[in-house]
């Protein structure tokens, strides 16, 4: 099939044709996939109002598709002529941004009360938020919602901060596109796995649409999920000026040293750096490609956040964590042959990861920054706003945990194992029940 060009669509646009082959490839994709997502980050439905709306997220989790439903049914909705499409991968630079969206606010209908421009990898033009802002000031989007998206979210985040006034009067502009949840996971694709597989299968895909049909398909995730994954984090580190060998040896040294605290000096011995300030960099670019969470360790007392020691770093995107691991997750019998601590790697990062997409959802600030607790002789691996959190790979005891109350009295420790107890101040939990907990 041959791909249709920006001109084209939006023609089919103005004329309100819906039903031309090509013209949105992504859901036609879908209709060879075994499973369709719903995805839930927060944007339930798109506003009526005008205003600006980022979308930020890694590759291979669905944000392409999702904008094409959204184009296609805001011309069944509101009527041909309310929206139209920019792929910013075929524009060369902020002015031209400026002039392909001065052209479409002018084809815009005149009958219609919605008016939509949605705009895919915005970030791919360079200093694109100029011509956002120019737009803005000069009234030409007033009455127009744009929705854009982007992969490279580090530019998307720092472009949003650059737009202070312009973005309407939105009650919220920014969101973070998640993976797919471990429930709509379990809802669409639980027929194709059984038992411990199902966690399996979500742990090694990342909650990634791409590489969940791939897996169901082949019986293992295809190798351009992995390598798309890769790259883009690989492009997005060669745009900060840092070294892609160095990036690689910084991930090798997080997934050795996961789940123990780490500090930036041995970080930066591990991988060969110069400094901390430069381990700290690649820590920071992770961070903001949503790939990984850090982790500050609070006191007892006050439960307040002690910067001077080491921090945990857990993987939150795990089609990422899978792309750079070193045993090659490919399959279900490739992780399921992974020794019982590596295992319990992963399981921890999967708390990480869910904690990460709720706060995300919720429009927190920084989603990626977590806690933890830690003294001489005990550990908590998460204290998520007063809710304090263990992960055990397999089994456990309560006996175990009897010096909490102890320490932390009228709390309550939730416990995700594969035992059954409840003590009044310590409780277990299965992991499925902590990632859908209903």
């Amino acid at each position: 099939m041959n791909v249709m060009n920006v001109h084209s669509i939006n023609g089919l646009l103005l004329d309100g044709r819906l039903d031309v082959p090509g013209l949105f490839p992504k859901i036609e994709e879908l209709s060879s996939a075994p499973v369709g997502f719903e995805h839930d980050f927060g944007l339930s439905a798109l506003p009526e109002e005008p205003g600006l709306i980022m979308i930020r997220g890694g590759r291979q989790l669905g944000k392409s598709t999702w904008l094409e439903l959204r184009l296609r049914d805001t011309i069944r909705d509101a009527g041909a002529g309310s929206a139209f499409f920019l792929n910013c991968d075929e524009i060369s630079d902020q002015q031209a941004l400026f002039d392909s969206i001065l052209e479409l606010t002018r084809r815009l209908s005149r009958k219609t009360k919605i008016k939509r421009i949605f705009i895919d990898e915005i970030t791919a033009v360079k200093n694109w938020e100029k011509a956002i802002k120019r737009l803005a000031d000069q009234g030409i989007t007033r009455d127009v919602l744009i929705v854009t998206t982007g992969s490279k979210t580090i530019d998307l985040r720092r472009g949003t901060e650059r737009l202070p006034g312009r973005k309407g009067k939105l009650d919220r502009t920014s969101y973070r596109f998640t993976p797919v949840s471990f429930s709509e996971f379990g809802k669409k694709a639980g027929k194709f796995f059984k038992g411990r597989s199902l966690l399996s299968a979500y742990c090694i895909t990342g909650g990634s649409p791409v590489a969940i049909n791939g897996l169901i398909k082949n019986g293992k995730i295809p190798e351009y999920a992995i390598e798309l994954t890769r790259d883009w984090i690989f492009g997005e580190t060669s745009l900060q000026g840092r070294s892609i060998e160095s990036l690689k040896m910084v991930i090798r040294g997080l997934m050795e040293r996961s789940p123990f605290p780490l500090s930036l000096h041995v970080l930066a011995e591990d991988a060969a750096l110069a400094n901390n300030t430069v381990a700290h960099g690649y820590i920071e670019l992770l961070k903001d490609l949503g790939c990984l969470g850090s982790s500050m360790r609070v006191e007892a007392n006050k439960l307040r956040p002690v910067a001077r020691k080491a921090s945990k770093y857990n993987f939150t995107y795990l089609l990422a964590a899978t792309a750079f691991h070193p045993a090659k997750l490919r399959t279900l019998e490739d992780f399921d042959a992974l020794p019982g601590e590596e295992k319990g790697k992963w399981y921890e990062w999967l708390v990480a990861g869910e904690l990460w997409r709720r706060a995300a959802i919720a429009g927190e600030d920084s989603p990626e920054q977590q806690y933890f607790w830690k003294n001489d002789e005990h550990e908590i691996d998460f204290v998520h706003k007063n809710v304090f959190i263990e992960v055990k790979s397999g089994r456990a005891a309560a006996s175990e945990f009897m010096w909490f109350p102890k320490i932390f009295p009228h709390k309550k420790l939730s416990v995700i194992c594969d035992s059954t107890f409840d003590t009044g101040y310590c409780e277990s939990v299965s992991m499925e029940k902590f990632l859908d907990p209903g």
